[in-house]
């Protein structure tokens, strides 16, 4: 009887050691030397992800955690997505760390006034992203950080940047002030666009809007740069000075060859700039030019507009620009 008293006590000692054992595997730190990103695919079963975090080396055994997880893990479904594994990651801390849903966020920034020729290139040079996208039409892409996953399509993205300028496009123009110098929401996105490259200022924004809903209003030609600039780079810098014969070019952008808007926009405007073309500042003012500290120096006439222009001259040669 004593002997058999001492075998159980032995078989019961021996599955302490080994259930110790087992769960201390399920804790232990795994076999990553350093971080590691990998993609679950939608719809993977948890065997499915354990064989990918398997290849990926961010699991020693893909059956033996699947055996752990049954004793030991939650029975809470794992999310698809693309994670980052930390290195030394248990088995226990992979499978939180796909039941969590924390996966890794990709982020696409299109800064306000961006032109559509770079916001294709940015989405392009996305190697996280794939297939292939034309270059979207200007003015359509509402400048924001857009979120993606890697392996999503620069078309879905492209999509999402769409769609947003669609609905706050809606919504703004819903709102819009009466007696505006616009006519429809194309042109606002058109008049938006120029107010966006014309000043980096918000606080100039409205009054910049403002000045050119009057000058419109009067048939008064724009005489905005950007545009100028727009059919020789499709928005890109100019790098140089503008030519004489593109001040003189009518090719439907130059506005200083012609009254009113441009044929189309000549950038993608932020929600701000849009904003404050439909809502302009009331002012009087017909004239801005620039005056050295980012900001602009507004006129309501023309001699009074040649005065800042010459104290923006002298501050030019100053600097030896000029």
């Amino acid at each position: 009887m004593k002997k058999i008293l001492v075998a159980g006590l032995v078989v019961l000692l021996l599955f302490g050691i080994g259930g110790f054992v087992v769960s201390r595997g399920w804790t232990a730190p795994g076999p990553l030397a350093k971080p590691v990103e990998v993609v679950v695919p939608p719809g993977s079963s948890l065997s499915k992800a354990a064989r990918v975090l398997e290849e990926t080396g961010a699991l020693a055994s893909a059956d033996r955690f699947l055996t752990l997880a049954r004793f030991f893990g939650s029975g809470a479904a794992i999310q698809a997505g693309e994670y980052e594994v930390p290195a030394r990651a248990s088995p226990s801390d992979v499978l939180a760390l796909l039941q969590s849903g924390k996966t890794l966020q990709r982020f696409v920034a299109v800064p306000e006034g961006t032109p559509s020729i770079l916001v294709y290139e940015r989405l392009m040079a996305e190697a996280r992203l794939s297939g292939a996208i034309a270059v979207p039409a200007e003015g359509s892409v509402l400048p924001d950080s857009y979120s993606f996953q890697r392996g999503e399509t620069r078309a879905a993205v492209l999509a999402r940047m769409q769609t947003a300028m669609d609905e706050t496009l809606a919504k703004l123009w819903a709102g819009r002030k009466p007696g505006i110098a616009v006519s429809s929401p194309r042109e606002a996105v058109i008049l938006a666009s120029v107010v966006e490259k014309e000043t980096g200022v918000p606080s100039e924004r409205r009054t910049v809007a403002g000045v050119y809903s009057n000058r419109l209003k009067q048939g008064i030609p724009l005489q905005a740069d950007p545009t100028v600039i727009y059919p020789v780079t499709k928005g890109k810098p100019l790098g140089r000075r503008i030519l004489r014969s593109e001040l003189n070019a009518n090719n439907g952008y130059n506005t200083y060859a012609m009254a009113g808007l441009p044929a189309g926009p000549i950038a993608n405007p932020g929600r701000e700039a849009l904003a404050a073309t439909l809502d302009p500042a009331p002012t009087r003012a017909l004239y801005f030019v620039a005056k050295g500290d980012g900001g602009h120096v507004f006129a309501e006439t023309l001699a009074e507009h040649n005065a800042n222009v010459q104290r923006w001259y002298a501050i030019r040669r100053s600097r030896g620009e000029m």
